[in-house]
């Protein structure tokens, strides 16, 4: 039975990606194989499986899927990796003093599986380990930190993982002079996600045919059919029948399953490139606010690339300040424009929280951006992603739920893809595959009917309050 395309978008409901979307600073040096890329002129009509997206998720899946001897066709609804991990922050950071152990536990693999990765092929995506900094502007989050580091104690393999600073001069050392106090996580790197992602891309191409793997870019598919016993992606250059179908779309998920409209929530994050005022030191780590602003900060150096022969970038990455907004963005799924008053705010968001000049210098209020761009993640109500077989209920207003053998996903980062969604994508291919031993997502993380039932009830969370009330308990 059809998936009806949502003519009239109902409240909350993704709608396709948009055609002219704001131009990411990730995109300012696309791979040349990759634009408007079709791997045969016409869209296969067959394969073993079917990969909706070419985020990073969706990517990992593919190469497990294609390792597993199985043919895959990739459909994409515009350029390659157009969507989330070609706007992100360029963070990739494990979550360990605010996670749960088993939580803590898959996001330090999947940062060590992407380190590894890059020094093994020496990927050029400008990564660089540069350590995190939580920094803490308020007495309630620093004693629900100190908690979080008590209880980290308990496991030898994460008490190294994070540590808290309170010592001023300290602070300062870490160009954050007005926090109250910090996490420290050594873990956590800078990147250039969309380089990451065309360089699997590109080798996957290189390394198969077309009757292997196929990547079919600008080609949004418009609607899912079950048909026997297959599944059928409906595009405007065609249709492609497969068992398997995986939907790797993260926040556009509800576009063509209804049915988790207001379970994955479409939300526009807004991030802006800014330009660092003359003779500002380099900022060594990459920086998270622990507020309410849901700010996280990169600076790019001249080690990275070299955007002109002989010029560096040393452009400040921050994005955040949402909550700028009512309802913080929460229901769009267009990338297309721009936030002005989150842009403001995006501006001036440095001036009173990381020191930018040495010694005695004063701060610039305002900085330039050179880029400033949107992008829509993917948020689950439980704050959890959606990993493995779609529950058959949620086919149930098309009639379908019987059909639902065969129809996977990996979706619902929560904003917080880079470290959890390569391993997510390689758990569900593995799934597909029928692998045992392999990639284990946590337990809470797995669709099922009574967890999607439970989340309808449960609010994203917006306020400070709601961020403590998220923290790991001490037991």
């Amino acid at each position: 039975m059809a998936t009806p395309p949502p003519e009239a978008q109902a409240s909350g409901r993704a709608g396709l990606p948009t055609p002219n979307s704001t131009h990411s600073y990730w995109h300012r040096d696309p791979s040349k194989t990759l634009l408007n890329h079709h791997t045969t002129e016409e869209v296969p009509t067959t394969a073993d499986i079917v990969v909706i997206g070419s985020g990073i998720s969706g990517t990992f899946a593919a190469r497990e899927l294609v390792a597993g001897g199985r043919s895959v066709v990739m459909l994409e609804a515009r350029e390659a990796c157009w969507g989330a991990t070609g706007r992100n922050g360029g963070h990739c950071q494990p979550t360990v003093w605010d996670s749960v152990e088993e939580i803590a536990r898959f996001e330090l693999a999947t940062f060590n599986l992407i380190k590894d990765l890059v020094a093994e092929h020496d990927v050029p995506c400008d990564w660089r380990v540069v350590g995190g900094v939580h920094a803490i502007y308020s007495q309630e989050v620093l004693d629900a930190a100190k908690t979080q580091i008590k209880r980290l104690q308990k496991y030898p393999d994460l008490k190294d993982k994070a540590v808290l600073i309170t010592n001023k001069d300290e602070l300062a050392a870490q160009h954050i002079p007005d926090a109250l106090g910090a996490i420290y996580q050594p873990n956590a790197a800078k990147l250039w996600p969309y380089k990451l992602v065309a360089w699997l891309l590109e080798r996957l191409l290189s390394q198969h045919d077309a009757a292997v793997f196929n990547l079919q870019t600008n080609t949004p598919v418009t609607r899912l059919e079950r048909r026997g016993a297959f599944w059928v992606a409906h595009t405007p250059r065609g249709e492609v029948q497969a068992r398997e179908v995986l939907l790797a779309a993260n926040g556009y998920t509800s576009y063509l399953l209804p049915g988790l409209t207001d379970i994955i929530v479409p939300v526009r994050g807004q991030i802006s490139a800014l330009q660092p005022p003359r003779g500002a030191i380099q900022l060594p780590h990459s920086y998270v606010w622990t507020d309410a602003s849901d700010q996280y900060l990169i600076h790019r150096g001249l080690d990275d690339t070299q955007v002109e022969p002989d010029i560096g970038d040393r452009s400040l990455i921050l994005g955040g300040e949402r909550f700028a907004v009512p309802e913080g963005e929460e229901g769009i799924s267009a990338d297309d424009t721009i936030n002005p008053t989150i842009s403001d705010a995006l501006h001036r968001g440095l001036s009173h929280a990381i020191k930018l000049l040495p010694g005695d210098e004063p701060e610039k209020e305002t900085l330039d951006a050179a880029y400033e761009w949107t992008g829509i993640m993917g948020y689950s109500r439980d704050g959890h992603p959606f990993v493995g077989r779609v529950p058959g209920a949620i086919l149930a207003e098309s009639g379908a739920e019987d059909a639902a053998e065969g129809l996977w996903i990996s979706a619902a980062f929560t904003g917080h893809g880079m470290p959890v969604a390569p391993r997510c994508g390689i758990a569900v291919a593995e799934m597909i595959l029928g692998k045992q031993g392999g990639v284990k997502v946590p337990a809470a993380w797995i669709p099922s009917e009574e967890r999607i039932s439970r989340a309808r009830s449960m609010e994203l969370p917006r306020t400070l309050e709601d961020m403590l009330n998220s923290l790991p308990s001490e037991e």
